[in-house]
């Protein structure tokens, strides 16, 4: 079975409770059984997993190398920060689709950068955690075409 690594970035484990006019009152949990429920029905195992670290995200993304499906990162405070995630991107051997819960082009100007997107496949912003579903089913999708 098709793994599909999920990583979030940082104060995503604060979904609900941070900013809910921005990002809506959904959980991380609630998130991560959307996800589960989707894997499930498109076939596919999920690897969900949550850091505030940047060394740490970059290790999962390069562990994934090889071993999983596709890669669907938020990269929340990384996008327009991270350099070094994008070089870890560019490193991954499979699909990546960025995935913002909030559209950036509507948030502050210096948000609108994002280093990710420079090694996505996909990106996809706005629809709430909804998004994590449109990118889990097409990722799940290439991995049936491959």
């Amino acid at each position: 079975m098709d793994t599909i690594l999920i990583i979030n970035g940082p104060n995503l484990d604060m979904l609900g409770t941070r900013q809910p006019e921005v990002y809506g009152y959904d959980t991380l949990a609630d998130v991560e059984t959307l996800c589960t429920r989707t894997a499930e029905d498109e076939g596919v195992a999920i690897d969900f997993r949550q850091s505030d670290s940047e060394a740490e995200i970059m290790g999962w993304i390069k562990q994934g190398r090889g071993t999983t499906a596709g890669l669907i990162l938020n990269p929340a405070g990384f996008t327009s920060t991270s350099i070094a995630i994008l070089d870890a991107l560019l490193i991954y051997d499979r699909p990546i689709i960025e995935i913002h819960i909030s559209p950036l082009f509507r948030r502050d100007e210096f948000r609108h950068l994002s280093y990710p997107s420079k090694a996505a496949s996909a990106k996809i912003e706005g629809f709430g955690i909804r998004g994590y579903e449109f990118a889990l089913r097409k990722l799940a999708e290439w991995a049936r075409a491959a």
